[in-house]
């Protein structure tokens, strides 16, 4: 399947990274995990470890934005209250985060010298795929939680209908994990900002500027149309820079996600849940032992300077929700009785609309 850039939809002014993902963020890695089986579970779990090194350890600095707060994200009040990621995050369906958090905790606590941890503040950010996935049978379970840790690595991100991506529906279309990245220009800094996205909500879908929910007839609030799709789901976004970013400043690159979410033609419904985490792996901001002992300080990068990291952010999240459509493939299933289909978008209707 191929990626937006490849079909000519290149939103903003930013260049991309090398790989264009989220782990153009030196260091990041990122493993999933797949789970189809029988007729019904269509589902999967999504790993984001920020770092080579022990999360608990060497903690990154971080911040939470909900754009609207329909959602189940563990870890979320904790995040907010210190700035700071202690565990890698995981991504997953709504009725499979109690076993995600399980999952964190059981790592966390088999890492090296974690003998007398009593308090693991997990991160888990999920959406609900039950549209596709009988979500009711549980099928993702703490062995795949730690199955997709164990897998991570850097380099390209397999997108689409994979790991918590697997039954997720987006704008009618079958939806996905997508990812992007933006490296800002030398004088502003280099900086990279990377975007993967769990897209699983709905409105009148517009990719780079061209109306194609409109023009295909498919779309929230299209009364009259067969087609008509729903605007309930969720969307996580997860940024990535290497920017030296305070916590305060990384929620504030984490609200600028929305922007580009918005900018895919997302309603942002009542029944939605759209959160943004973002973070830093810069090594002058990780919170490693020394520094929480009070040995040493933080790098902090001007709040005037940091403009063109927030429009990275906006141009990657955008750019990752398309990739995670294009890349889609169609995902069948049988709940209640019945045949359900998630149909990838129509890559030749889309040629041909983009050409038109």
């Amino acid at each position: 399947m191929p990626r937006a850039r490849d079909l000519g939809f290149t939103p903003g002014v930013l260049s991309p990274g090398r790989l264009n993902a989220i782990t153009d963020v030196a260091g990041l890695r990122v493993g999933q995990v797949t789970v189809m089986e029988g007729e019904a579970t269509r589902t999967g779990v999504t790993a984001i470890l920020p770092h080579g090194l022990d999360p608990f350890d060497y903690r990154v600095p971080a911040g939470v934005f909900a754009m609207n707060g329909f959602g189940k994200m563990a870890g979320v009040t904790q995040l907010h209250e210190l700035g700071e990621l202690e565990t890698p995050i995981l991504l997953t369906n709504t009725l499979a985060v109690g076993r995600a958090v399980e999952a964190l905790v059981d790592w966390t606590l088999a890492q090296p010298g974690k003998q007398a941890v009593r308090s693991v503040n997990a991160v888990v950010g999920e959406t609900n795929d039950g549209r596709l996935n009988d979500i009711r049978a549980r099928g993702v379970t703490t062995a795949h939680m730690l199955e997709a840790l164990r897998l991570a690595v850097p380099g390209p991100v397999a997108e689409g209908s994979v790991g918590a991506g697997t039954g997720t529906m987006a704008f009618g279309w079958k939806g996905g994990i997508g990812t992007s990245s933006r490296v800002l220009p030398a004088p502003l800094g280099g900086w990279t900002v990377g975007a993967l996205v769990q897209a699983n909500y709905g409105g009148a879908l517009v990719m780079d500027g061209l109306p194609v929910g409109h023009l295909l007839g498919r779309y929230f609030l299209a009364e009259h149309v067969a087609q008509q799709a729903d605007a309930d789901g969720s969307v996580v976004v997860v940024l990535a820079t290497d920017a030296p970013l305070s916590d305060r400043n990384l929620q504030r690159l984490a609200r600028r996600a929305m922007a580009g979410i918005a900018r895919t033609g997302a309603a942002f419904s009542d029944g939605s849940g759209d959160y943004a985490i973002a973070f830093a792996t810069h090594p002058e901001v990780l919170r490693g032992p020394e520094k929480r002992a009070g040995q040493g300080s933080y790098a902090d990068w001007p709040n005037d300077r940091c403009s063109p990291l927030f429009v990275a952010a906006v141009e990657a999240t955008e750019e990752a929700v398309l990739n995670a459509l294009t890349m889609a493939t169609t995902v069948e299933s049988r709940l209640n009785g019945k045949r359900v289909v998630g149909r990838a978008l129509p890559l030749e209707k889309l040629a041909a609309l983009r050409g038109r």
